[in-house]
């Protein structure tokens, strides 16, 4: 039985998302199943699943980041942190306005735990969500939502948080259960609104949370529903062959909050199903359109836009069944721009991990099927990544595919898999040559002290530089430059044949260029290699084999 609480603590917000997470994972092939609203892409369930897996993820970092062990966070750094967590990692519509649910209820949660607060976290869900989205559709999500609030409000005076979740679940239990008789879609298909099923799922964990009992789940949870297709979605929704835009754009914005309100005006002009949420300078933003650059582009005019992630909703219209799997692909984890565009060219699935942004397992998962490929090897390129990519290998192969993770620690281990990586010959030998390469390099990189402590190399001052080898800091320094040179210094005297360095975004090429030139001068026959790699968490990256 989980541990339940007397209140919404901390706790019960970790066990909230933990349950919410595990229910979510068994139930999110039926609910993909039923996805025919928006647009029939059979990935509502999935996309709820990642969302809540990276809040999760982040409210879990706070508990292990607590060092004491004897008490607990802080509920409003738990809260926030969920919050944060699914905004950074929505996907899709209906993740995207989930974000949004857990986002409004953190703002409320923050300041106090009891029933009340519980019943006016569950009405700012809702209000936010409706305010997320351009044109609100009754029987959705969004009328959900606004049941479940409205349900939790009528518990007023009672001072048991099980009651207002019970009430509120109950209350989305009915709603959802309506919404074929509120959005024609659903009706013709047969099936009640996958989003809001999702939030039913999410609303029972939370009864289970703060109430130790799984409450009763609705007579529509059918674990061997028959998917309903998309062209069986086409005929229900227009009785012939689906119109409207072509692409799903989705992307993180870093701007202003006036800039986002512009925004959401052109936006809005370009296409539909226009989601945008967050605040506090970040921002995830939704939307359909034919024309995906132009929505990139006002990202861009709007201010910084990363993540950008876009699907052709077309290619599964024009090409109802999928063209025949390769035989074997790679998955990389790279950690900036510039070497995701290498590894792309290299013939390699990308998965993007910012500084502070780790990939969760689902978004490895999701690369893994992008791959679309009979085998794949996986390269995680860090060290705490490895139970990740452990658990997104595993999920793949539940789904057919042979999965190779070979335990690189640095891109320039992944670096150096991959360009030794032969798809012609059997998966077999090509793992163990990708394995033996990344093996043989071995990985350094600069990075600039935060503050005073102590080190495997002596005591350091904020601002000092420092040369991790192999994970571990082997210089401190007082400058880059000098700092590179020693650290490649201590690498090649064991030798060495080939020195690759990976540039962050505002090394200057000079730098690349004194490093070469040090090479050359003190190491006969070692080449070395430069490559961009844009914006990454450190100055300097540094691979000898």
């Amino acid at each position: 039985m989980p541990q339940t609480a007397d209140d919404m603590d901390a706790v019960a917000v970790r066990t909230w998302c933990s349950l919410a997470l595990e229910a979510l994972g068994r139930e999110r092939e039926a609910i993909d199943a039923i996805n025919v609203y928006p647009v029939a892409d059979g990935d509502t369930g999935t996309n709820l699943y990642l969302t809540m897996e990276s809040a999760a993820a982040a409210a879990e970092a706070v508990f292990a980041a607590h060092e004491t062990g004897m008490s607990v966070p802080a509920l409003a750094d738990v809260v926030r942190a969920m919050a944060h967590g699914a905004l950074i990692g929505a996907r899709g519509n209906s993740g995207t306005i989930l974000a949004q649910l857990l986002r409004g209820m953190a703002g409320v949660l923050a300041d106090g735990h009891d029933a009340d607060h519980l019943r006016r976290a569950l009405t700012r869900a809702a209000e936010a969500a409706r305010q997320a989205v351009a044109h609100p559709v009754e029987g959705t999500v969004l009328t959900v939502a606004t049941a479940a609030a409205e349900a939790a409000g009528r518990t007023a005076g009672d001072p048991r948080p099980e009651a207002v979740a019970q009430a509120a679940y109950e209350g989305a239990r009915t709603a959802l259960d309506a919404t074929p008789g509120q959005l024609a879609v659903l009706g013709r298909a047969g099936v009640v609104d996958a989003g809001g099923r999702g939030l039913v799922t999410v609303l029972g964990a939370l009864v289970e949370a703060v109430s130790g009992e799984a409450p009763a789940r609705g007579t529509w949870v059918t674990p061997d529903i028959a998917p309903v297709t998309a062209a069986a979605a086409d005929d229900c929704a227009a009785g012939g062959p689906a119109e409207g835009p072509a692409f799903e754009v989705i992307y993180l914005l870093e701007a202003r909050d006036d800039a986002v309100d512009r925004l959401r005006a052109r936006l809005d002009g370009l296409g539909d199903s226009l989601v945008v949420v967050g605040g506090d300078g970040l921002w995830n933003v939704h939307v359909h359109v034919d024309d995906a650059g132009a929505a990139v582009e006002a990202g861009v005019e709007a201010g910084r836009p990363y993540r950008i992630r876009i699907t052709h909703f077309g290619a599964d219209r024009v090409h109802p069944h999928p063209s025949e799997p390769a035989q074997r692909g790679v998955v990389v984890v790279v950690p900036g721009d510039g070497l995701s565009g290498l590894c792309t060219e290299a013939g390699a699935t990308t998965v993007l991990a910012r500084p502070g942004e780790p990939p969760a397992s689902g978004e490895l998962v999701d690369a893994i099927r992008r791959a679309h490929a009979r085998e794949v090897v996986l390269l995680p390129n860090d060290a705490e990544l490895r139970h990740t990519a452990a658990a997104a290998a595993e999920q793949a192969r539940t789904e057919g595919i042979r999965v190779a993770l070979i335990p690189t620690r640095a891109a320039v281990q992944g670096i150096a898999a991959l360009a030794v990586h032969e798809p012609d010959r059997s998966f077999d030998e090509d793992v163990v040559a990708m394995t033996a390469a990344a093996g043989a390099t071995r990985y350094a990189e600069l990075a600039v002290a935060e503050r005073q402590s102590w080190t495997m190399a002596g005591i350091c001052q904020a601002g000092d530089i420092l040369g991790l080898i192999d994970g571990d800091v082997a210089v401190i320094g007082e400058d880059v430059p000098g700092t590179a040179r020693t650290v490649l210094d201590r690498m090649l005297s064991a030798g060495g044949e080939l020195v690759t360095l990976v540039l962050g975004e505002d090394v200057p090429d000079s730098l690349a260029e004194a490093l070469q030139e040090h090479v050359r001068e003190g190491y006969l026959a070692v080449d070395t290699v430069v490559y961009r790699g844009g914006r990454l968490r450190a100055p300097l990256l540094i691979g000898v084999e």
